[in-house]
């Protein structure tokens, strides 16, 4: 049977040229399919195509990649994904030494690398602290206000390892820069 009617995600079809696939996405002018010899194609959706499988169109048309993008943006502003900040590439490789003044005692090795995602962890978890006292509906603003001064201090306070950050923007910054 061939049909110009709307078809859904997951119905399978054959195309004159690309033989038999499975439509995978449904876009307003578009059937994205993924066929067994051609693998993913975009087809207008007026083309004519031979159904093998009909499965009716759904009244939502959000697609995999719109709740990705969704799931993405909630995700970052939660503070559940970090981004990626590079280690300075001098420190690369390297071990921190922390040498007690007791010569009884052993010293302990880091690598820099361990030492420097933990940094980037505190940071991540301050701006989504940050976040969450804007947000916050129940605190007034004079306590955000408050919250934030405290905040940029802690920034402050951190400030030292910068020098491990490659790039200037992804470090801190206290209450003098």
């Amino acid at each position: 049977m061939t049909t110009t009617q709307a078809l859904g995600a997951g119905s399978r079809i054959k195309h004159e040229d690309f033989g038999i696939g499975a439509i995978v996405k449904v876009s307003a002018s578009s059937y994205f399919i993924t066929f067994m010899q051609h693998g993913y194609q975009e087809v207008p959706r007026d083309m004519d195509l031979e159904v093998i499988d009909l499965v009716a169109p759904t009244d939502d048309m959000v697609s995999f990649a719109v709740v990705e993008d969704t799931l993405k943006t909630l995700l970052e502003k939660w503070g559940a994904l970090q981004a990626v900040v590079p280690l300075g590439s001098k420190w690369e490789g390297g071990t921190m030494i922390l040498k007690p003044a007791d010569e009884s005692l052993k010293s302990k090795e880091i690598p820099i690398e361990a030492f420097f995602h933990k940094i980037v962890m505190v940071r991540d978890r301050l701006r989504v602290m940050e976040q969450r006292i804007n947000s916050n509906k129940s605190m007034s603003d004079e306590e955000k206000v408050n919250m934030q001064q405290y905040i940029t201090r802690i920034y402050g306070s951190l400030t030292t390892f910068n020098v491990l950050f490659k790039t200037r923007e992804d470090g801190f910054i206290g209450m003098s820069q």
